[in-house]
C-alpha cells in the first residue's frame, strides 16, 4: 500500500480503501451486540419519558403556584418590591456596604471641616484686607467721586452735562492720586 499524507486541502477524492479503513476505525471503538443496542434504545425511550412527566409535572406545580399567589394578592410588583428591599436590607448588612458607608461618613466630615477653615481663613483675609490702608484709600477715593459726581449733577448750573462731570472727576481723581511709591496713606481732605 503506498503511503501518503493527507491535508485539508489535497484535491484527491477519497478511495474505496480509504473508506473501508475509517468504517472499521468507526466500528472497532464502540462494538456492541444489537442486544446491547437494544436495551440502550429502551433506556433512553424511558429517559425521554421521564422527562417529559417531569416537565407536565413542573408546568402543573408552577400554574398551583401562581395560583395560590394570585388568591393571596401577591403580584409581580409587589413581589419586585419584596425582593428589592430584601436585597438593599442584604446589602445594607454587608461588611463592604459598611465600610464604604463609614469611610464616606468621615470623608465627608474631614471635606466639611476643610471647606469651614477655608471660609474662615477667606473671611479673615477680606477682613485684613479691608482694615489695609490700601483698600482704606481705595475707598476713600471711591466715596470722593461718588460725592462729586453727586453735588455736581445735583446742582442746577454747576457743571453741564453727565458726561462733562464724569470727565472733570477723573481729572480730580488723577489728580490726587500720589506719584511717588511710598507707603504712607495720603492725608485726607
Amino acid at each position: 500500500m503506498e503511503t501518503r499524507q493527507q491535508g485539508f486541502n489535497d484535491s484527491e477524492p477519497l478511495r474505496e480503501a480509504d473508506e473501508n479503513m475509517t468504517s472499521d476505525v468507526n466500528l472497532s471503538n464502540s462494538i456492541m451486540t444489537e442486544e446491547e443496542r437494544e436495551e440502550i434504545q429502551l433506556e433512553l425511550a424511558k429517559l425521554e419519558d421521564e422527562i417529559s412527566t417531569l416537565r407536565q409535572v413542573l408546568a402543573s406545580k408552577e400554574k398551583q403556584h401562581t395560583d395560590l399567589k394570585h388568591k393571596l394578592g401577591i403580584t409581580p410588583l409587589s413581589e419586585l418590591r419584596n425582593n428589592l428591599s430584601r436585597g438593599w436590607l442584604d446589602m445594607q448588612s454587608s461588611t463592604a456596604y459598611k465600610r464604604t458607608s463609614e469611610t464616606l461618613t468621615s470623608a465627608g466630615q474631614k471635606t466639611t471641616a476643610a471647606f469651614s477653615t477655608l471660609g474662615s481663613a477667606i473671611n479673615r483675609k477680606f477682613g485684613d484686607m479691608r482694615n489695609s490702608p490700601s483698600f482704606r484709600t481705595f475707598e476713600e477715593k471711591v466715596e470722593n467721586t461718588v460725592t462729586s459726581i453727586k453735588t455736581k449733577v445735583g446742582t442746577p448750573g454747576a457743571g453741564g452735562s453727565f458726561e462733562d462731570v464724569l470727565s472733570s472727576t477723573a481729572k480730580a481723581s488723577s489728580q490726587d492720586t500720589p506719584t511717588n511709591n511710598s507707603t504712607d496713606t495720603p492725608e485726607r481732605p
